[in-house]
């Protein structure tokens, strides 16, 4: 198990990891801020000048689940994490791949008002030793407020909240403590191995009576996608594709789907690629949008968009899928497609 915890700059995460460690048996303190440390010394400059911070290189995210995941063989755990995360689709990459390695997380938020952040952060840049480089970490604290305050929205739906305003460090520590003991934190998310070979996927493209194309957003990766998934072993990818939809949304399709595109992706490590193909569903009525569901530990969110808002919310490699899909559907005839190019 994971205890991740989260919140910006003076929220007091390290100092109340040091003192849940006596409190949880058999912790270990895991500070994935060493990877960010070891990668900056071993990528290249112009890399990491593409980046506003090492979250932002997939190699770390990558790296936090994959040593997470050697620790656990090492010591029983749990690992204590604090580490600021403020960006949900990071937070859906991460957790979601450490819940596809079995791995549990609670996710706990350690909350203070911005005044008191700041004082914390003030008395921190006043620390002896080299001005210069306090002078640095203030800013850089500071800097993070506003984005902090941006997320909080999402954090508390997702985290158990403490709030440290009054609290001291082992005060916080036997907060978590308890929290984790009662089940607070646990982030409830579908267990989605990682392929370890190509994978046959087929999607469903859903329309409302404008032409607009559904949406979901997970919970376990990164960036909206189609309803859809995974095609089991020896299963038909049009039924498939029925089937997801009715365990994502709760709807049950009259008929099988029309397909619209057959895309080959390439493999791009850690990803092995494979046969995409997307289907045409049809037109919802509106009595059959008011009743669509969604399974918590799969999916967050449902949205109509246009093409144009789907460039949005989409990653390149599904959008370029859409955009084909939705001309291939104009011209009622399938498209084939080799790495996002039509043959």
């Amino acid at each position: 198990m994971i205890v991740w915890l989260n919140g910006t700059f003076g929220a007091g995460k390290t100092s109340a990891a040091h003192e849940l460690l006596d409190l949880l048996p058999g912790s270990t303190l895991y500070d994935p801020e060493l990877l960010g440390t070891g990668l900056r010394l071993m990528l290249p400059a112009k890399r990491l000048e593409e980046v506003d911070d090492y979250q932002d290189l997939p190699s770390w995210r990558r790296m936090v689940v994959d040593t997470a995941a050697a620790l656990l063989t090492e010591v029983p755990g749990p690992l204590v994490t604090p580490m600021t995360l403020l960006r949900q689709d990071y937070r859906d990459e991460i957790f979601g791949s450490l819940a596809a390695r079995r791995i549990p997380v609670r996710h706990v938020l350690l909350h203070a008002e911005e005044t008191i952040l700041r004082q914390r952060i003030a008395l921190r840049a006043e620390q002896p030793g080299d001005p210069e480089a306090h002078a640095s970490v203030r800013r850089w604290s500071l800097e993070h407020l506003g984005p902090y305050a941006d997320a909080l929205a999402w954090l508390q739906g997702d985290a158990h909240v403490v709030d440290t305003t009054l609290l001291t460090p082992r005060q916080t520590a036997e907060r978590v403590a308890e929290a984790i003991r009662t089940g607070a934190g646990a982030c409830d998310i579908v267990q989605t191995p990682e392929p370890t070979a190509e994978t046959l996927a087929a999607g469903v493209l859903l329309f409302d009576d404008q032409d607009r194309v559904l949406l979901v957003d997970p919970t376990y990766k990164a960036g909206w996608e189609f309803p859809g998934g995974i095609v089991e072993r020896g299963e038909a990818p049009a039924r498939a594709g029925v089937r997801e939809v009715a365990e994502e949304l709760g709807i049950e399709l009259p008929h099988a789907p029309r397909l619209l595109v057959l895309d080959w992706e390439a493999p791009h490590p850690p990803g092995f690629g494979g046969l995409r193909l997307l289907y045409d569903g049809g037109t919802l009525t509106d009595d059959r949008i008011s009743k669509l569901l969604l399974p918590g530990s799969e999916l967050r969110d449902w949205r109509f968009v246009t093409e144009t808002e789907a460039a949005q919310l989409l990653p390149p490699v599904r959008w370029n899928r859409l955009r084909w899909a939705l001309r291939a559907r104009e011209r009622g005839c399938p498209l084939h497609l080799e790495a996002g190019v039509p043959l």
